[in-house]
């Protein structure tokens, strides 16, 4: 089963780093980054506000659990958002190539 992971981060640098951490560890086949998200939440009993930058992931979901490791020792939040989507249909050669991509 392949995945679609979403995780905000607080700059572009930010990501690029997590981006390519997880590249070199074949633990994703892609990271998109989108800048300047601004983000409204809940945190801290407060709502709160930040601009970030999104990283869209794509991956295998038996790798999810490594992903998250990683993430989070690159991560500056406390409680970094993680989270993923089942793809639940795509282009197969596009399939097979996360596939192939990811270790």
């Amino acid at each position: 089963m392949y995945i679609v992971v979403f995780v905000t981060a607080s700059s572009e640098e930010e990501a690029q780093k997590i981006a390519s951490g997880l590249l070199k560890e074949r633990l994703v086949a892609c990271a998109n980054i989108i800048e300047q998200v601004k983000s409204h939440f809940w945190w801290q009993g407060k709502i709160d506000k930040a601009n970030e930058a999104l990283l869209i992931l794509k991956t295998r979901k038996a790798l999810f659990n490594k992903l998250v490791k990683k993430i989070k020792s690159l991560h500056s939040y406390e409680v970094p958002e993680i989270i993923a989507l089942p793809i639940i249909a795509g282009n197969k050669h596009y399939l097979s190539w996360i596939n192939e991509s990811t270790r």
